[in-house]
């Protein structure tokens, strides 16, 4: 197990449980006492856990819930989703992950008219396209999340692994120079493979993820990733994704 996946881990088993010891958290993951509390005091300072005196508790504050989300940075959302379908081609194969910009990038494709065949966990994302004739649809299984309106989990992934996919789309809860990350574990194992499994992949996300980071950073910056945005970001994060290869896509007006 490395230390990104011990520290998923340890965040993830803390929003199951209110309070862990250290003790408990060196049997439970196989490694030093010393170890663990390396883990935390790294965990505490990126926002991720609150350290307690033998252990850990749990943010009370995550990202919110996903109907306060779509209420958020709306205009910014749907410049990206317009960006995103300008990069649609006829008869791509197209991986769409969960999430609410994929959400409006979903709905602003459903006015594409060209054949394309979608994959998705989303049941936003299947909702919005299925009414569109030239689209195929098909939705992954796995277990139902409810509160995130998509399928996910093990056989989720699996399932995944078997498709090949000319371009991903995806979100992101944060962005760093290390790469796009996400607040749920499941939801960035899910992004880390369409990542993996299509010719190109693009993580539709706006300006406000730049410089945060979230639990699971589910890829580093590539040269076949695109970064879709609503305005240009920093110079040094730009100068950073430019020297991993990655690209930026923003309009060329900030109305536009």
């Amino acid at each position: 197990m490395t230390k990104n996946e011990r520290h998923a881990l340890i965040v993830h088993d803390l929003e199951r449980e209110p309070a862990l010891r250290v003790n408990e958290m060196a049997k439970r993951y196989d490694v030093s006492s010393e170890t663990i509390r390396r883990d935390l005091a790294e965990l505490t300072e990126r926002g991720l856990i609150n350290r307690t005196y033998g252990g850990a508790v749990r943010v009370i504050s995550s990202e919110p819930a996903l109907s306060e989300r779509e209420h958020i940075n709306v205009a910014e959302r749907q410049t990206i989703a317009r960006l995103a379908v300008g990069i649609v081609e006829p008869d791509d194969v197209l991986m769409i992950g969960g999430g609410i910009t994929t959400r409006f990038f979903a709905q602003a494709l459903a006015l594409y008219r060209e054949p394309l065949t979608v994959i998705t966990p989303s049941f936003h994302v299947a909702i919005a396209l299925g009414a569109c004739a030239n689209i195929r649809i098909h939705v992954l299984p796995g277990a139902l999340n409810g509160a995130e309106g998509q399928i996910e989990g093990a056989e989720t992934v699996e399932a995944l692994r078997r498709f090949r996919a000319t371009r991903a789309f995806v979100g992101a809860s944060g962005l760093t120079v290390e790469g796009p990350s996400d607040a749920a574990i499941q939801a960035g194992q899910i992004y880390q493979v369409m990542t993996e499994r299509a010719m190109q992949s693009y993580v539709l996300a706006d300006s406000s993820k730049v410089g945060q980071e979230a639990l699971y950073c589910y890829s580093s910056w590539k040269p076949n990733m695109v970064l879709v945005t609503e305005t240009p970001p920093p110079r040094a994060f730009s100068d950073a994704l430019g020297s991993a290869g990655a690209e930026i896509v923003f309009p060329d007006r900030p109305d536009a």
